[in-house]
Protein backbone atom coordinates (compact mmCIF):
# COMPACT_ATOMS: atom_id res chain seq x y z
CA UNK A 1 0.00 0.00 0.00
CA UNK A 2 1.41 3.63 -1.12
CA UNK A 3 0.75 5.91 1.97
CA UNK A 4 1.41 9.34 1.20
CA UNK A 5 0.83 11.23 4.51
CA UNK A 6 -0.34 9.91 7.71
CA UNK A 7 -0.36 11.84 11.49
CA UNK A 8 -2.47 10.68 14.52
CA UNK A 9 -6.20 12.28 12.97
CA UNK A 10 -5.41 10.86 8.65
CA UNK A 11 -3.95 9.13 6.48
CA UNK A 12 -4.01 9.43 2.77
CA UNK A 13 -3.22 6.72 0.55
CA UNK A 14 -2.60 6.37 -3.64
CA UNK A 15 -5.52 3.60 -4.54
CA UNK A 16 -4.72 1.63 -7.10
CA UNK A 17 -7.08 1.23 -9.78
CA UNK A 18 -9.30 -2.18 -9.03
CA UNK A 19 -9.50 -0.69 -5.42
CA UNK A 20 -12.73 -0.38 -3.86
CA UNK A 21 -12.68 2.54 -1.45
CA UNK A 22 -15.35 0.59 0.79
CA UNK A 23 -17.35 -2.54 1.11
CA UNK A 24 -19.93 -2.68 -1.50
CA UNK A 25 -21.95 -5.82 -3.08
CA UNK A 26 -18.83 -7.76 -4.96
CA UNK A 27 -17.82 -8.77 -1.45
CA UNK A 28 -13.94 -7.97 -2.08
CA UNK A 29 -11.85 -6.59 0.13
CA UNK A 30 -11.78 -2.36 0.32
CA UNK A 31 -8.87 0.13 0.38
CA UNK A 32 -10.27 0.89 4.07
CA UNK A 33 -10.00 -2.80 5.30
CA UNK A 34 -6.34 -2.68 4.07
CA UNK A 35 -5.85 0.69 5.68
CA UNK A 36 -7.39 -0.50 8.56
CA UNK A 37 -4.56 -3.59 8.92
CA UNK A 38 -1.72 -1.29 8.15
CA UNK A 39 -2.81 1.01 11.27
CA UNK A 40 -3.21 -2.23 13.45
CA UNK A 41 0.06 -3.50 12.31
CA UNK A 42 2.35 -0.24 12.49
CA UNK A 43 1.01 0.99 15.53
CA UNK A 44 -0.07 -2.36 17.21
CA UNK A 45 -3.08 -0.98 17.86
CA UNK A 46 -5.34 -3.65 20.14
CA UNK A 47 -9.07 -4.18 19.69
CA UNK A 48 -10.94 -2.36 16.68
CA UNK A 49 -9.23 0.66 14.62
CA UNK A 50 -11.40 3.71 13.75
CA UNK A 51 -11.11 4.66 10.29
CA UNK A 52 -13.95 6.83 8.49
CA UNK A 53 -14.10 7.14 4.98
CA UNK A 54 -14.22 10.63 3.76
CA UNK A 55 -14.95 10.43 -0.37
CA UNK A 56 -14.63 8.11 -2.69
CA UNK A 57 -12.73 7.41 -6.59
CA UNK A 58 -14.66 4.73 -9.03
CA UNK A 59 -13.07 1.90 -8.91
CA UNK A 60 -11.07 1.67 -12.02
CA UNK A 61 -9.56 5.44 -11.11
CA UNK A 62 -6.65 5.75 -9.11
CA UNK A 63 -5.14 8.40 -7.03
CA UNK A 64 -5.28 10.37 -3.41
CA UNK A 65 -7.69 8.99 -0.86
CA UNK A 66 -8.26 10.73 2.36
CA UNK A 67 -9.05 8.54 5.47
CA UNK A 68 -10.18 9.70 9.24
CA UNK A 69 -8.29 8.33 12.04
CA UNK A 70 -10.19 9.99 14.56
CA UNK A 71 -13.93 10.57 14.86
CA UNK A 72 -13.54 14.46 15.13
CA UNK A 73 -11.70 14.61 11.92
CA UNK A 74 -14.15 12.80 10.15
CA UNK A 75 -16.86 14.69 10.87
CA UNK A 76 -14.65 18.12 9.92
CA UNK A 77 -13.27 16.28 6.54
CA UNK A 78 -16.96 15.34 5.67
CA UNK A 79 -18.36 19.20 6.18
CA UNK A 80 -15.25 20.68 4.35
CA UNK A 81 -16.45 18.75 1.90
CA UNK A 82 -19.67 19.46 1.52
CA UNK A 83 -18.55 23.02 1.62
CA UNK A 84 -15.81 22.31 -1.37
CA UNK A 85 -12.93 23.69 0.71
CA UNK A 86 -10.68 20.79 -0.10
CA UNK A 87 -9.46 21.36 -3.61
CA UNK A 88 -8.69 18.01 -5.76
CA UNK A 89 -6.83 17.88 -9.18
CA UNK A 90 -7.33 15.38 -11.56
CA UNK A 91 -5.09 14.33 -14.20
CA UNK A 92 -6.57 12.15 -17.31
CA UNK A 93 -5.14 10.76 -20.84
CA UNK A 94 -8.00 11.23 -23.38
CA UNK A 95 -8.36 10.34 -26.51
CA UNK A 96 -6.79 12.90 -29.32
CA UNK A 97 -6.65 16.35 -28.27
CA UNK A 98 -9.05 18.57 -26.81
CA UNK A 99 -10.43 21.86 -28.29
CA UNK A 100 -10.05 24.28 -27.18
CA UNK A 101 -7.12 23.62 -25.10
CA UNK A 102 -8.30 25.52 -22.19
CA UNK A 103 -12.13 25.59 -20.78
CA UNK A 104 -14.78 25.37 -18.40
CA UNK A 105 -17.65 22.70 -19.19
CA UNK A 106 -21.32 22.63 -18.37
CA UNK A 107 -23.59 20.01 -19.30
CA UNK A 108 -26.63 18.77 -17.57
CA UNK A 109 -26.38 14.91 -16.48
CA UNK A 110 -28.83 12.38 -15.64
CA UNK A 111 -27.72 9.53 -13.85
CA UNK A 112 -28.78 5.83 -14.83
CA UNK A 113 -28.99 3.76 -11.92
CA UNK A 114 -29.28 0.20 -13.42
CA UNK A 115 -26.35 0.95 -15.95
CA UNK A 116 -24.47 2.60 -13.47
CA UNK A 117 -23.85 5.73 -16.12
CA UNK A 118 -24.19 9.29 -16.51
CA UNK A 119 -25.52 10.64 -19.70
CA UNK A 120 -25.88 14.52 -20.68
CA UNK A 121 -29.45 15.34 -21.40
CA UNK A 122 -31.26 18.55 -21.52
CA UNK A 123 -31.79 20.69 -18.08
CA UNK A 124 -35.85 20.27 -18.48
CA UNK A 125 -35.06 16.35 -17.97
CA UNK A 126 -36.65 14.84 -14.80
CA UNK A 127 -33.34 14.60 -12.54
CA UNK A 128 -31.02 16.51 -14.50
CA UNK A 129 -28.40 18.13 -12.36
CA UNK A 130 -25.93 20.78 -13.48
CA UNK A 131 -22.03 19.54 -13.99
CA UNK A 132 -19.36 22.09 -14.46
CA UNK A 133 -15.60 21.74 -14.66
CA UNK A 134 -12.89 23.48 -16.14
CA UNK A 135 -9.80 21.67 -17.86
CA UNK A 136 -6.14 22.01 -19.74
CA UNK A 137 -4.08 20.63 -21.46
CA UNK A 138 -0.69 19.84 -20.62
CA UNK A 139 0.84 17.67 -23.02
CA UNK A 140 -0.36 15.72 -26.19
CA UNK A 141 1.46 12.92 -28.23
CA UNK A 142 -0.38 11.54 -31.63
CA UNK A 143 -2.41 9.68 -30.14
CA UNK A 144 -3.65 10.96 -26.79
CA UNK A 145 -2.84 14.17 -24.90
CA UNK A 146 -2.78 14.73 -21.08
CA UNK A 147 -5.24 17.02 -19.53
CA UNK A 148 -5.76 18.61 -15.76
CA UNK A 149 -9.31 18.61 -14.46
CA UNK A 150 -10.68 20.99 -11.85
CA UNK A 151 -14.83 20.42 -10.59
CA UNK A 152 -16.44 22.53 -9.83
CA UNK A 153 -19.49 20.19 -8.91
CA UNK A 154 -19.59 16.49 -7.93
CA UNK A 155 -21.51 14.43 -9.96
CA UNK A 156 -21.80 10.61 -10.83
CA UNK A 157 -18.85 10.33 -13.29
CA UNK A 158 -18.49 13.26 -13.97
CA UNK A 159 -14.89 13.62 -15.21
CA UNK A 160 -15.73 10.42 -17.60
CA UNK A 161 -18.93 11.59 -19.01
CA UNK A 162 -18.00 15.99 -19.77
CA UNK A 163 -14.97 14.63 -21.36
CA UNK A 164 -16.36 11.86 -23.44
CA UNK A 165 -19.37 14.61 -24.45
CA UNK A 166 -16.47 16.98 -25.94
CA UNK A 167 -14.97 13.84 -27.78
CA UNK A 168 -12.22 13.06 -26.08
CA UNK A 169 -12.98 9.73 -23.68
CA UNK A 170 -10.38 8.79 -21.01
CA UNK A 171 -8.69 6.00 -22.58
CA UNK A 172 -9.36 2.70 -21.71
CA UNK A 173 -12.71 4.13 -20.26
CA UNK A 174 -15.36 1.75 -22.40
CA UNK A 175 -18.33 2.34 -20.83
CA UNK A 176 -17.62 6.29 -21.87
CA UNK A 177 -16.77 5.74 -25.29
CA UNK A 178 -12.63 4.78 -25.42
CA UNK A 179 -12.17 3.05 -28.31
CA UNK A 180 -10.37 0.08 -26.49
CA UNK A 181 -10.00 -0.68 -22.79
CA UNK A 182 -6.56 -0.58 -21.22
CA UNK A 183 -4.57 -4.27 -20.15
CA UNK A 184 -5.04 -4.05 -16.44
CA UNK A 185 -8.88 -3.02 -16.34
CA UNK A 186 -8.04 0.50 -15.72
CA UNK A 187 -9.05 3.94 -17.08
CA UNK A 188 -6.22 6.79 -17.24
CA UNK A 189 -7.65 9.04 -14.74
CA UNK A 190 -5.72 10.07 -11.65
CA UNK A 191 -6.69 11.80 -8.84
CA UNK A 192 -3.01 13.48 -8.78
CA UNK A 193 -3.26 16.32 -5.90
CA UNK A 194 -5.26 17.37 -3.04
CA UNK A 195 -5.19 20.84 -0.81
CA UNK A 196 -6.86 21.28 2.01
CA UNK A 197 -6.70 23.10 6.05
CA UNK A 198 -5.90 20.12 8.14
CA UNK A 199 -8.95 19.62 10.61
CA UNK A 200 -7.00 19.61 13.52
CA UNK A 201 -4.21 21.31 13.41
CA UNK A 202 -5.21 23.91 10.76
CA UNK A 203 -2.16 23.45 8.65
CA UNK A 204 -1.82 23.51 4.72
CA UNK A 205 -1.76 19.89 3.82
CA UNK A 206 -1.06 19.40 0.22
CA UNK A 207 -0.12 15.52 -1.23
CA UNK A 208 0.58 14.58 -4.66
CA UNK A 209 0.33 11.19 -6.03
CA UNK A 210 2.86 9.34 -8.34
CA UNK A 211 1.05 7.96 -11.60
CA UNK A 212 0.16 4.55 -11.77
CA UNK A 213 3.31 2.15 -12.61
CA UNK A 214 1.18 -0.49 -14.41
CA UNK A 215 0.42 1.39 -17.36
CA UNK A 216 3.71 2.64 -19.12
CA UNK A 217 1.97 5.46 -21.30
CA UNK A 218 1.74 7.04 -18.05
CA UNK A 219 5.61 7.38 -18.25
CA UNK A 220 5.31 9.27 -21.97
CA UNK A 221 3.99 12.45 -20.34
Amino acid sequence: MDVLYEDNHLIIVNKAAGEIVQGDKTGDEPLSEAVKKYIKEKYAKPGNVFLGVVHRLDRPVSGVVIFARTSKALARLNAMFQKSEVKKTYHAIVEGTPQPETAELQHWLVRNEKQNKAYVAGRDKPGAKLARLDYALLSKGENYSLVEVHLHTGRHHQIRCQLSAIGCPVKGDLKYGARRSNPDGSICLHARHIRFEHPVSHQIVEVTAPYPETLPIWRKF
